[in-house]
């Protein structure tokens, strides 16, 4: 088994240091043999996002485990230095930056859904370093491999700067990629070879607090699946059918297919947030059709063998529920069309998410 990341294969389609001082203080091992990241099974199609947001540990392990990402690693980019390692990169005796580069699937999940991610796992206001570990080897950047990802992350960069999310300024640059070298092997997937440290490291830096002032954190805590005779009390005939049983509801005689008033979409089943209004566009489908969730690692991705047909289904990850499936026939940013059920969801109009406790969402409405 390599110790890079392993292939996640999502179908036949296309398919989170040591005590508490520093990311920069664990062992050196720049001698170390390092391994090639082995993408080439992965059937479907393939691209590159770059991204560094300080220790390269605390952005590596949130992107593990989500249907679309095939491969995620950890290494140095942007600096003009080639085969860098590790205790010259963190002393600052380069121009590169701790990053990671993630394979995905953009079939399955969209670069705007990974930028989504990015943001919540650092301060994109600081342009010094990143918690307690400074200079710019510790700082921020979005590195963009092509001129769509390069126009996607300053349209992400300047809605999450007017969100009104962080008091300051986003200071985080959108970079063009020129280099990418992995991080010697004892670096990969640290989160899950040194877990009791990962987890110091990450309270005592101060980053697991940074992110739960700002962002809505523990959601599995807040919205859970009720038993299934509760969801046969509460919920009607079709909603039941359609999330426990994976039915389908008719086209264009659904709740939600031509509603344009401004608020989310909710799992009819946990209550988890799924969609924005922002991200909902006619498809002419006659079932409401989404560019992205709000989160991606809110919901799962399975292959769907149905009738014949080979698909990628959406469920919600915590009401465990059917929502629907997406297909690569969007529109911009994403290519991406999340065809839902009306009956898998509750829509939450704008003025009613704050007395209804989604107030954290209100910026992904406006």
């Amino acid at each position: 088994m390599t110790t890079f990341k392993k292939i996640i294969v999502l179908s036949l389609f296309h398919l989170f240091v040591f005590g508490i001082s520093s990311c920069s203080k664990a062992e050196n091992k720049g001698d170390e043999k390092r391994d090639e990241v082995n993408v080439q099974e992965y059937k479907g199609k393939k691209s590159l996002a770059t991204f560094a947001g300080g220790c390269f540990w605390c952005i590596e392990a949130p992107f593990e485990g989500i249907n679309g990402i095939i491969s995620v690693v950890s290494g140095y980019s942007g600096g003009k230095e080639k085969d860098p390692i590790y205790a010259e990169v963190a002393a600052g005796k380069t121009s590169h930056r701790e990053s990671v580069q993630i394979t995905f699937d953009p079939d399955v999940i969209s670069y705007s859904e990974l930028l989504d991610i990015f943001w919540q796992q650092f301060d994109p206001t600081d342009e010094g370093g990143s918690f307690y570990d400074r200079g710019l080897q510790y700082t921020s950047a979005i590195f963009f491999h092509d001129n769509s990802q390069r126009d996607i992350a300053k349209a992400s960069l300047k809605r999450l700067d007017q969100s009104g999310i962080f008091e300051k300024p986003v200071v985080t640059p959108v970079i063009k990629f020129t280099n990418f070298y992995p991080a010697e092997t004892y670096h990969q997937d640290y989160y899950k070879k040194n877990p009791e440290e990962y987890y110091a490291y990450r309270k005592a830096s101060g980053r697991d607090a940074f992110i739960a002032q700002h962002w809505p954190v523990k959601l599995e805590d807040l919205y859970k699946k009720p038993s299934d005779a509760e969801l046969k009390k509460r919920l009607t005939q079709l909603q039941y059918q359609v999330t426990m049983h994976e039915e389908t509801e008719r086209a264009f005689t659904n709740e939600y297919n031509e509603n344009k008033e401004p608020g989310i979409y909710v799992c009819i089943v946990s209550g988890a947030p799924l969609f924005s209004s922002k991200d909902k566009y006619e498809s002419y489908s006659g079932w409401p059709s989404f560019t992205k969730p709000i989160d991606a690692r809110l919901i799962d991705k399975p292959v769907d063998s149905s009738y014949g047909m080979l698909r990628v289904e959406v469920r919600s990850k915590l009401g465990d529920s059917h929502l629907g499936h997406v297909f690569n026939d969007g529109p911009e940013p994403t290519h991406l069309r999340y065809c839902m059920n009306s009956a898998a969801m509750r829509f939450i109009p704008k003025k009613d998410m704050e007395k209804e406790g989604y107030g954290a969402w209100l910026w992904t409405v406006d």
